[in-house]
């Protein structure tokens, strides 16, 4: 018999990906047949994020590479550089959500902020250096606001709907991590 807390990682996980699942399906709808004129927030990676810095034990490593390749495959995207890069941020968040978890929301919406920053700016230099084709600079930076701002959000709901919250100290173990 599966205990308790193995069975609600493991249900958290799966709502994890069939969350991923359903916003890569409504990114893909085609709901017009107009050019958009401005850039929509990506939540996917807003949705990666805010588990990784709330609940790392319920976004393995897997879960996160399989999702953001396949998304790499679907939006044709460079094979594997958007997913190298939420890999580095997710795991440099997931080392520092131990101590993240006192944080108020503010600070912790700043450093997922200049992780979302940086992480564009990444991406960007390496579609410099290979000299591949890059999006305007203008809906760039608009995704990445627009995606900074909708964080808030994503985590409200991830708590109200799923129940996604910091551990408290008596939900770790002795190395912070979940249990």
């Amino acid at each position: 018999m599966v205990d308790t807390p193995t069975r609600q990682r493991w249900i958290g996980r799966g709502s994890f990906l069939l969350l991923c699942f359903a916003l890569v399906f409504f990114h893909l709808l085609p709901l017009s047949t107009m050019p958009p004129r401005w850039a929509p927030p990506d939540f996917l990676l807003a949705l990666t994020l805010a588990w990784t810095v709330r609940r790392p034990d319920l976004v393995p490593v897997g879960s996160v590479a399989v999702v953001f390749f396949l998304t790499d495959m679907l939006f044709q995207r460079p094979p594997g550089l958007m997913t190298a890069l939420v890999l580095l941020v997710t795991e440099g968040l997931r080392a520092r959500s131990a101590s993240m978890r006192t944080l108020p929301f503010p600070l912790e919406w700043l450093t997922v902020s200049f992780a979302i920053v940086g992480l564009v700016f990444l991406n960007r230099a390496a579609l410099l250096i290979v000299m591949a084709d890059r999006a305007p600079l203008t809906p760039t930076v608009i995704q990445m606001v627009m995606t900074i701002l909708a964080y808030p959000l994503v985590v409200a709901l991830s708590y109200l709907i799923f129940g996604v919250h910091r551990p408290a100290q008596g939900e770790v173990d002795a190395f912070g991590r979940p249990v």
